[in-house]
């Protein structure tokens, strides 16, 4: 990893820029590395990691990369590790909460999904994460109770996530009431209507509507000055052209796993591939424009360690 490029703290080994901005009470945005090395191929992802890193640093913020790098949880990281992830691609073990301890033990690599950076981002003083999208419930859930563990991660760790709404493979009213019941606050910024990752639209009225970032920062001091303990969602529509078309692809898809008997983590991987395979560039192109859309819609208000000031200066 180098030994200068990170600075150790706690279990976890925080990059020197990172560490910097946190002290100076710079905003620092968390990003994912899963969708580095199983939601894109090579050398796409790549690419995309880095342009998303520096759509964050454009709009006066710092990036940080999450991701377990040789057993040492990384919070930011070099391009020489970035490019470790984005060639090893779906050979680097997925990491959830429940993974992330054992990975360490093995001196694993491990790529980090929502839930897992969101752990990481707040052993790290990190506030806000912006990725693709976020999981929740499975369309087949009543067979095979297959939750995302990112419900329960937001329902816990006070990490506010900016995504394009959760995948279009799941099951979206039943995500939203398990979030509701989770007491995880939802919104849609501009919009009345949930987004479905692809999609702006899912057919599912949204809890809340934001039409700001600075509303989205008055709702995270809020929760800072009573204490709270859980994450918030914020959902940011997916405008990039293709979404119906898109959106059959995924119905197909889902089909084609059920049939094949494909279940648990290995789902999500196999839907992506197929979905990508049945429309060519279409979803990658989508998939690389609202990821880069969350991260862009990040660039304004107060930095994290900012609302964390202001809670005492209520």
């Amino acid at each position: 990893m180098g030994a200068g490029a990170a600075t150790r703290a706690w279990p976890i080994c925080v990059k020197e820029e990172v560490r910097q901005a946190l002290a100076a009470g710079k905003p620092v945005v968390a990003l994912e590395s899963t969708i580095i090395s199983h939601g894109m191929p090579w050398p796409a992802n790549l690419q995309t990691g880095l342009e998303v890193e520096e759509i964050v640093r454009e709009h006066g913020c710092t990036p940080a990369t999450i991701a377990i790098m040789e057993g040492m949880p990384c919070v930011g990281l070099t391009q020489e590790q970035l490019e470790v992830l984005a060639k090893a691609g779906t050979s680097v073990r997925k990491c959830s909460r429940r993974d992330i301890a054992l990975a360490m033990a093995q001196k694993a690599h491990g790529a980090t999904t929502v839930a897992a950076t969101m752990v990481l981002a707040h052993l790290a003083g990190i506030q806000v994460f912006a990725t693709g999208g976020t999981g929740g419930v499975h369309r087949d859930v009543a067979d095979t109770m297959d939750i995302s563990a990112d419900i329960t991660e937001l329902a816990r760790t006070p990490v506010t996530v900016v995504s394009a709404g959760v995948k279009s493979i799941l099951d979206v009213p039943r995500t939203l009431e398990a979030l509701e019941t989770a007491g995880v606050p939802v919104m849609t910024l501009g919009s009345d209507e949930f987004p479905a990752f692809f999609s702006p639209a899912s057919g599912t009225r949204a809890p809340a509507r934001v039409e700001s970032a600075e509303e989205v920062a008055a709702a995270i001091h809020a929760s800072n000055a009573l204490g709270l303990t859980n994450g918030m969602l914020v959902a940011v529509p997916n405008l990039a052209p293709g979404g119906e078309e898109i959106e059959a692809a995924v119905q197909t898809a889902l089909r084609e796993a059920h049939e094949q008997g494909i279940t648990g983590r290995e789902v999500t991987p196999f839907l992506l591939s197929r979905i990508h395979a049945l429309t060519g560039n279409a979803s990658l192109r989508s998939n690389v424009a609202l990821v880069k859309n969350n991260a862009r819609e990040r660039r304004r208000g107060p930095g994290p360690t900012a609302w964390r000031q202001q809670r005492w200066q209520c």
